[in-house]
């Protein structure tokens, strides 16, 4: 795994509770994943142009592939996972309260998806990511594939491996 190059409260991090979110949740982790993903300038024109780009289905929190992140009994995040046809997963959603930013509950998240996905047998985890996020998922451990073009522009196509 990479250095990580981002300041994180380690202290913090020992505080985040991680666990399966609940599809009583669903509408508290779509306010929260707008409030993110606005809180990016280079979003959110387009964002507040096309409201639909922001949806949680209530089939991913029951299918189990929703984890939200706690602290100090208050959410502050959640990432999502997917299964791929090749056997790996794909983190499909990874959203942080952006009062929270820097703390470490990021990187709890993608830790406790990478052990979910490890568990499942994939021998990695995927990511079609923001091109501003890419400082955050290489401190985490993702290396760089390509890029694809996406809704709103290009995403990055990134990898980490998952040794066993």
């Amino acid at each position: 795994m990479l250095a990580c190059a981002i300041a994180i409260d380690q202290d913090v991090m020992r505080h985040v509770n991680v666990r399966p979110a609940s599809v009583s949740e669903q509408g508290v982790l779509e306010v929260l994943q707008w409030r993110a993903s606005l809180d990016n300038p280079g979003d959110r024109e387009a964002l507040l142009a096309h409201p639909d780009a922001i949806a949680l289905p209530v089939q991913q929190i029951e299918a189990g592939g929703v984890f939200v992140a706690e602290l100090s009994g208050s959410v502050m995040g959640f990432a999502a996972i997917l299964p791929r046809d090749d056997g790996n997963a794909e983190l499909d959603a990874l959203f942080v309260e952006p009062a929270a930013w820097r703390q470490g509950i990021g990187r709890a998240l993608v830790e406790h998806c990478c052990a979910v996905a490890r568990v499942t047998g994939a021998a990695s985890l995927h990511v079609v990511g923001n091109p501003h996020a890419e400082g955050f998922y290489r401190a985490c451990g993702f290396a760089l594939l390509g890029t694809t073009p996406m809704r709103f522009g290009i995403g990055l196509l990134m990898m980490r491996d998952l040794p066993s």
